[in-house]
């Protein structure tokens, strides 16, 4: 069973940066994809950014040059440094990751809350 860990969430002023880590554990083998979605009040859950072992990366359009999601494969750890942050940006970030008998896992969630 994978557990998904998640830190680093906070309230940031407009324009302010963050830095989002989470880790899995509980698996023999790397967590792949692991990715990070949000949900904002209201809304439905969305893809922010997701990364696979061997570097593919895709970004949701409104994000595109602000975060930078990265992952290091031999300790299952996936980061979202997040800049130039925005008012839009708040939602509750989810950590998402799928093991090699492709059941999905999920965290427990962090807040983040851009306001000045």
């Amino acid at each position: 069973q994978v557990q998904l860990v998640e830190s680093g969430g906070g309230l940031v002023q407009p324009g302010g940066s963050l830095r989002l880590s989470c880790a899995a554990s509980g698996s023999r083998f790397t967590v792949n994809p692991m990715a990070w979605y949000r949900q904002a009040p209201g809304k439905q859950r969305e893809l922010v950014a997701g990364i696979t072992t061997v570097g593919i990366i895709h970004y949701e359009d409104s994000v595109k040059g602000r975060f930078t999601i990265s992952r290091d494969n031999a300790k299952n750890t996936v980061n979202l440094q997040m800049n130039s942050l925005k008012s839009e940006d708040t939602a509750v970030y989810y950590c998402y990751g799928q093991d090699a008998g492709l059941a999905i896992y999920w965290g427990q969630g962090t807040q983040v809350t851009v306001s000045s």
